[in-house]
């Protein structure tokens, strides 16, 4: 089953309120096991169905200036999220890039090198997630 995109505000708010339980050089991840209810009404669940798995990606323009950049690093969590083996545990979970990829190292966004670089940062910060 594919994970669901997070989608509104409150969904966002109700993960970054926690501490993160992985971080690597430039990703933390945030992640909330059990439903959460909106505090305005109870009995509406933020992450319904609360047995799916359910994925976001922040990107900031403060550490991925370019729009392509950006828009890669989200495609990759993504990518990487439904591809994981074992597949996640039904829950919701946030990538949050905390730092800018070198731009000496990485200068174009859509090179291969920064996609396995990504990649592979992502897979090491499930992997310590998962823990």
């Amino acid at each position: 089953m594919r994970p669901r995109h997070l989608r509104t505000r409150a969904q966002f708010q109700a993960l970054l309120g926690g501490p993160a339980v992985a971080r690597t050089q430039h990703f933390a991840l945030h992640r909330l096991n059990a439903p959460t209810t909106l505090p305005t009404d109870p009995a509406q669940t933020l992450f319904s169905p609360v047995d799916a798995v359910w994925v976001g990606a922040m990107a900031p323009k403060r550490w991925a200036r370019r729009a392509v950049t950006r828009n890669a690093i989200r495609r990759q969590i993504y990518a990487v999220a439904e591809d994981l083996a074992p597949p996640l545990a039904a829950g919701a979970y946030l990538v949050r890039l905390r730092a800018a990829f070198s731009l000496a190292q990485f200068p174009s966004a859509t090179s291969e090198a920064l996609r396995r670089a990504v990649r592979a940062e992502l897979l090491s910060l499930f992997a310590r997630g998962r823990k």
